[in-house]
């Protein structure tokens, strides 16, 4: 059944996001910040132009949205021209932005208010992700509406579940957060010290990935790890506005993070090498500039 749809935000995971939801037969409306973006996508895909987020959610049934943070995220939604001033009765909107669960909660609020309901959906699995339509979904929100979007949310997902309500989506994602930043600085470690003891790297990574070390950073980063290339995915930047949401969080609820508190401290090392937008891998970068300086104080 088709749809019409909005679409808010056309960055690396929205635009092809918004992309899937029109090949499915969707009438689908776009809105980004930076209109070129959106002319683009409306050339490549069809659909309609917004020039506000109003005027993309005006007779929409479903709206999406997937921008920067929660600041972005309010913009959007509830202020100028944001596009809960213009959404029907009944209306589901459905925010893909990875924000605090404090700003997921307002919205399922505000959104009550206008007879509309709000999901919050953090998505995993990065730009190729998004670009082959095979996003891990983490919603937080209520069930019926949650029944309603899962058939379009679909459309780019391999995996979408509803963890509880409003809030509990964003809660997810933070944990997904925190366990991926101990995976990789652990995986750079253990690539940094086969290479300082001379071992074959393709080959260890071979054969412990068939074991007890297995992850999906070891399957997808080893290789560009090793050879020191970056710009594969999810940028340095980016994963430190989601481990300081996950760590606001856990300082509200007492929760105890330390690994991922000074996984974040690494990343900020990462960032004054230059590598804001590296992929999260680039923590290898930190202890090979960490040897390279040791060993020339070591000459000197």
């Amino acid at each position: 059944m088709s749809e019409n749809t909005a679409f808010i935000g056309l960055g690396v995971m929205g635009y092809p996001m918004a992309g899937f939801l029109a090949k499915a037969g969707h009438n689908v409306t776009v809105y980004n910040r930076t209109t070129s973006k959106a002319e683009k996508w409306v050339k490549e895909y069809g659909g309609k132009l917004a020039l506000t987020p109003a005027e993309a959610a005006k007779n929409a049934a479903f709206i999406f949205a997937c921008v920067g943070n929660d600041d972005d995220l309010r913009s959007v939604t509830t202020g100028k021209d944001g596009a809960f001033s213009a959404m029907n009765s009944g209306a589901v909107f459905v925010d893909h932005t990875t924000a605090s669960a404090k700003v997921a909660r307002e919205l399922s609020d505000a959104a009550k208010k206008l007879d509309c309901t709000s999901l919050d959906a953090p998505v995993s699995g990065g730009q190729a992700g998004a670009e082959n339509g095979v996003l891990t979904v983490m919603v937080g929100g209520d069930q019926q509406s949650f029944k309603r979007a899962e058939p379009l949310i679909r459309n780019y997902a391999k995996m979408i579940k509803l963890l509880g309500p409003a809030g509990f989506g964003q809660l997810t994602k933070m944990v997904n957060q925190i366990c991926i930043a101990g995976l990789v600085q652990g995986l750079a470690e253990g690539i940094h010290f086969a290479k300082a003891v001379g071992l074959d790297v393709e080959a260890v990574i071979e054969t412990i990935s068939k074991g007890a070390a297995q992850s999906w950073q070891m399957e997808n980063r080893y290789k560009t790890m090793n050879e020191n290339f970056f710009d594969y995915g999810f940028a340095v930047d980016w994963m430190r506005k989601d481990l300081a949401i996950a760590l606001e969080e856990a300082r509200a609820n007492q929760a105890h993070l330390p690994v991922a508190a000074l996984v974040d401290q690494f990343y900020s090392e990462v960032q004054a090498l230059g590598g804001n937008r590296w992929d999260t891998s680039s923590l290898i970068a930190r202890l090979e500039a960490m040897k390279s300086r040791n060993s020339s104080k070591s000459k000197s």
